[in-house]
């Protein structure tokens, strides 16, 4: 792949990341709701983006490969506390950034520690779309779950399989955004199932 191309897809790649979760963020916001939202999954979507972004930095990988994780990071976090505050429960947002940042310092303690995060990080990611198509399942309603968001997430990790054959063609990494495609691919497609079938009846 051309270096140009390259440079295109981490840019796009970027952008798409930059504005994520807006969707997400703003149906809650309006919906003055979080109806259709899992607080479990955002939580281990949040401690495997964490994990992932530590693992790249560890192992000083180029940094156009993981620019995207802090921004993502930020905006989860703005999400949570939403979701939290909407279900009564925003003092606990503190004490999920006290075990985010006591997790993040032990990442790097030893090298074993961060390899093996690595690995179990793919299967937390995966837990957590599981969780929320569990979510959607349960209630048959997509709620204020945005298509938009799930379906940019699929676009991302679909752009970063590219860009790690192209820079690090690390195996771990290709096994997580490869899973983490597949998943949100089922998550968009659960969501415009529910909110097809809620328009119809």
């Amino acid at each position: 792949m051309a270096p140009g191309l390259l440079d295109l897809v981490h840019l796009t790649t970027w952008a798409v990341c930059a504005v994520i979760k807006l969707p997400q963020l703003v149906a809650v916001l309006r919906a003055g709701s979080a109806w259709g939202l899992s607080v479990t999954s955002l939580l281990l979507e949040l401690a495997g983006l964490l994990v992932f972004l530590r693992y790249q930095i560890y192992y000083d990988y180029p940094l156009e490969t993981y620019l995207e994780y802090p921004i993502i990071i930020a905006q989860d976090a703005i999400l949570l506390y939403c979701i939290m505050h909407f279900s009564g429960k925003a003092k606990r947002a503190l004490f999920y950034t006290v075990v985010f940042w006591g997790v993040w310092y032990m990442l790097t303690l030893q090298k074993w520690i961060i390899d093996l995060a690595m690995n179990l990080c793919t299967l937390v990611s995966a837990a957590s779309k599981l969780v929320q198509l569990q979510h959607l399942w349960q209630t048959k309603d997509s709620g204020q779950a945005s298509a938009l968001t799930w379906g940019m997430g699929a676009y991302t990790c679909a752009t970063r399989i590219i860009t790690t054959v192209m820079t690090t063609n690390d195996l771990a990494v290709l096994i997580r955004f490869i899973t983490m495609l597949i998943l949100n691919i089922w998550v968009t497609a659960t969501i415009l199932h529910y909110r097809k079938t809620k328009k119809t009846d």
